[in-house]
């Protein structure tokens, strides 16, 4: 990265400054700022102090929107960007690290569920191993339930991030291998079918008390579970539990399900099968029968490791290195898949791409770069603490990603008609697509008068300026919904956009749900659809319709 000169370093420290006070930068602030980070300029202390003197006052006269124009130049231009380094796995073997992601079809990946699939494609590109997505289909809740739509919206989403797939499985397709396993678990006696009510279990459970279906002979278990898969007990009636230790010092490890009856209507399988694995039991055999070496898992899974650690050690096979990662909660992002899939399900979201999801197809409909999120999720790293951030980091690095291919429009949001008096002639505006890149050339914006009068919309919270500027066009003084023609002044007035009453409707989709109504500039004809723009003191926005009535979903600031 090309060192600031000393100048720029000061109009940077300054402008910061400046936004972060109202406006108004205080250079003693600066220049200990600039000292306290940079010890060998204190030897041209008299000279560093004259020059911050003036940048500030330079810094002071420009508006809010310049300031703000200013200061990203530094952002975009200067932003030094690190790779990230992961640490290495344990007992890793070039060439033969096996991953897997197995996501529950309830709906689409999340921003939440990106942070594992990223580092999980980013350890096996490191040891240039496999990553196996396996769809885990398998048992659900009456709230939780697996859906169609899903399993093709997962695929998608991690091919958006970047994610190279090497198989795909789906738990589903695997029930027999599930079967064999439990009559194998069974038959040695590691396993027994319990038909107590499940209030006396968990009874049982807490005080530490053996079921009385627990010391049943092989034999006899497995004519329970014959019954189990035949329909003669119902869902609720019985279930495969696993003979742990009763006396565990955690209750909840005692004797825990690994089999159920669970009669409901398979998104792929239909009603085939009516019993069903747990998570743990599923995840025990098929992390050994795919040849998994590495996993990565929440924190929070603690148990189903321990249960998985079990197993393996009754059947005698190696054990998947696992590796915990702390929970992550972004804070500015409301999380629920459960939600998401009910308001979808009842027509409340527009679908699975409703920016309220916060889905990686709704991410990808607000405009963010897939990049962005990597980057994200990269410098938080693997950790085994929990942690929360903020969603301005990932509104930052998408920022820097897409503020250079972002042309510049005009959008008014609640717009007023004013009426200008005294215009002295037809004007027609030139603007820069992009004040960085002038060679994309210029867009035109043409207010036309009558009788030295014209009519234009601006931003319903400008009215109450008494003097503001037109961007790129002239000052106006305003009364009420009237105002009159002024030429350019030396003053520090708060710039706005505006459009002349020839331009287009458009609408906004809000991260909230909310619609922002408005009027943008025809020029916006000009696009493709799905391209970024940044609407000119509005914010980054991708186009998803292009005809007399634009649509956009807001990405952010």
């Amino acid at each position: 990265m090309k060192k600031l000169s000393l100048e720029k370093l000061i109009e940077k420290y300054a402008v910061k400054n400046a936004l972060e006070h109202g406006g108004k930068s205080n250079p003693k602030s600066v220049l200990g700022k600039i000292i306290s980070e940079n010890h060998g300029l204190k030897n041209q202390l008299r000279s560093i102090i004259e020059k911050t003197n003036q940048i500030c006052e330079k810094i002071n006269k420009m508006n809010e929107e310049e300031q703000k124009e200013t200061y990203n130049s530094f952002l975009y231009k200067q932003k030094k960007v690190k790779k990230k380094v992961l640490k290495d796995l344990p007992e890793a073997e070039y060439g033969k690290v096996v991953m897997r992601l197995a996501p529950f079809p309830s709906g689409p990946l999340h921003i939440g569920n990106a942070r594992t699939a990223i580092l999980n494609d980013e350890y096996v590109k490191k040891y240039n191993g496999r990553f196996i997505l396996v769809i885990d289909d398998t048992i659900g809740s009456k709230e939780k339930m697996p859906i169609k739509e899903a399993y093709n919206l997962i695929i998608d989403g991690l091919k958006w991030l970047g994610v190279k797939i090497d198989e795909i499985v789906y738990k589903s397709d695997r029930m027999k291998l599930f079967y064999k396993y439990a009559e194998l678990f069974l038959k040695n006696g590691w396993a027994y079918v319990c038909t107590c009510p499940a209030e006396k279990l968990r009874e049982n459970r807490k005080k530490g008390i053996e079921c009385e279906h627990r010391n049943q002979t092989p034999e006899k278990n497995l004519k329970a579970w014959k019954k189990m898969l035949s329909g003669e007990y119902k869902e609720g009636e019985a279930a495969v539990r696993l003979k742990t230790n009763m006396e565990d010092k955690d209750p909840a490890f005692r004797d825990r399900v690994l089999l159920r009856i669970s009669e409901f209507d398979h998104p792929r399988v239909g009603k085939k099968y009516r019993v069903w694995p747990m998570l743990e039991f599923s995840w025990a055999i098929d992390d050994h029968e795919l040849g998994i070496t590495h996993i990565l898992r929440g924190k929070d899974l603690a148990m189903e490791a321990k249960m998985e650690k079990f197993m393996w050690n009754l059947l005698g096979w190696k054990a998947p290195i696992i590796l915990n990662n702390g929970m992550m909660r972004i804070e500015g992002a409301k999380i629920s898949k459960s939600k998401a899939q009910k308001e979808v399900k009842s027509k409340i979201y527009r679908g699975w791409d409703d920016p309220r999801t916060w889905s990686l197809q709704s991410l990808r409909k607000r405009g963010f770069d897939p990049k962005s999120i990597r980057k994200f999720v990269l410098d938080i790293g693997l950790t085994k603490t929990d942690i929360k951030v903020p969603i301005e980091n990932l509104y930052r690095e998408n920022r820097v990603l897409i503020e250079p291919k972002a042309n510049r429009y005009f959008f008014v949001p609640d717009p007023v008609k004013i009426e200008v008096s005294e215009v002295p002639h037809n004007i027609t505006a030139k603007i820069a697509r992009h004040p960085d890149f002038k060679e994309r050339g210029f867009r035109e914006i043409e207010l036309k008068q009558k009788n030295g009068f014209s009519e234009i919309y601006i931003p319903k919270k400008d009215l109450k300026n008494k003097h503001i500027r037109l961007k790129n066009l002239f000052d106006i003084e305003l009364t009420g919904k009237k105002a009159k023609f002024l030429p350019y002044k030396d003053k520090n007035v708060q710039i706005v956009q505006w459009l002349p009453l020839d331009c287009l409707e458009c609408q906004v989709f809000m991260p909230d749900g909310d619609i922002v109504n408005g009027f943008c500039e025809k020029n916006i004809l000009e696009l493709e659809k799905d391209s970024i723009v940044q609407f000119e003191r509005f914010g980054f926005c991708k186009i998803t319709e292009i005809n007399r009535k634009i649509t956009a979903y807001y990405a952010h600031s």
